[in-house]
């Protein structure tokens, strides 16, 4: 039988040849997931046998690794804001980077007591459940063009044991009738609007990695020719579902923050802030709806 430590060193060649990043911690992660062998394990005993059974389990997975496959659809899971969320390729994968926005949405909602989120363009709802996991009291709704991205969405709302709380609507947008004024029924109105939006420029979708532009549905990348046709129509059609002295807060491009920062203003909104992360970019921009 093989050892994890030769094991180990097999998957990190092969990932090695195939260029892929950080090779010898995927190839370790998908070890640690085919065995349960934590890292502390491993170190203690590295020359433990593999059942060959698990052992060619690990094989097949590090030659989807290889393919360039994300390392979350291979594993199904992703870790965002220190939750664990299950993740397939009609989702993109939660990114650090958003973290940022879901850390500034906490602090504008510390001090309510029941807030009401709307998550435009939730994916798998991790904006969303991770603020409702972490606000008492809070609820929300998380919006998807795509059936499939929500099927995700409320698998995870389960997971998170907020499903109670959060409640899904497949609409382009506001387009659903969930959205629409009726009779007896007044808009849904919320303390915050939320998103994530496709925002790459389409023209540069092709100079994204292979993980990114091959495997992340590109209805979830895709923000047409200049990157802001979802911040246009977010900031149009979506101030109406706001109330009033309500925030919306936007994930952006690096290069971005200008131009959103432009179309909040000129909706009416006030107290408009671009928000670096960690590194130091332009990642969010907030504004707040005035009282009329």
């Amino acid at each position: 039988m093989t050892s994890l430590e030769a094991l180990l060193k097999e998957g990190t060649k092969v990932l090695e040849e195939k260029k892929i990043q950080e090779a010898r911690l995927d190839a370790w992660l998908l070890l640690e997931y085919v065995t349960g062998v934590s890292r502390a394990l491993y170190f203690a005993d590295p020359k433990k046998a593999v059942e060959e059974e698990k052992a060619e389990e690990y094989r097949k997975l590090i030659v989807l690794r290889a393919g360039h496959i994300p390392l979350q659809h291979i594993t199904h899971q992703a870790y965002f804001m220190g939750f664990e969320f299950y993740v397939d390729e009609n989702v993109l994968v939660p990114r650090q980077d958003t973290e940022a926005l879901v850390e500034k949405a906490l602090e504008i909602l510390e001090n309510q007591e029941k807030p009401r989120i709307l998550d435009m363009c939730t994916g798998s709802g991790c904006i969303l459940l991770s603020l409702l996991a972490m606000k008492e009291g809070a609820s929300g709704t998380g919006a998807d063009v795509s059936p499939l991205a929500l099927k995700v969405a409320k698998q995870n709302a389960k997971g998170l044991n907020v499903a109670d709380r959060a409640e899904f609507v497949e609409s382009d947008l506001f387009l659903s009738p969930f959205f629409a004024e009726t009779t007896g029924k007044a808009l849904p109105v919320y303390d915050i609007l939320i998103s994530n939006p496709p925002y790459i420029r389409s023209a540069v979708i092709e100079d994204l990695m292979e993980e990114v532009k091959g495997h992340d549905p590109r209805i979830a990348l895709d923000g047409h020719e200049d990157g802001l046709y979802f911040y246009r129509r977010i900031v149009s059609e979506g101030s109406a579902y706001v109330k009033e002295n309500g925030w919306m807060l936007f994930e952006i491009g690096y290069d971005q923050g200008e131009d959103v920062s432009k179309l909040l203003e000129k909706a009416g909104f006030r107290q408009v802030q671009v928000i670096q992360d960690l590194a130091g970019l332009d990642r969010v921009v907030i504004g707040q709806k005035p009282h009329r």
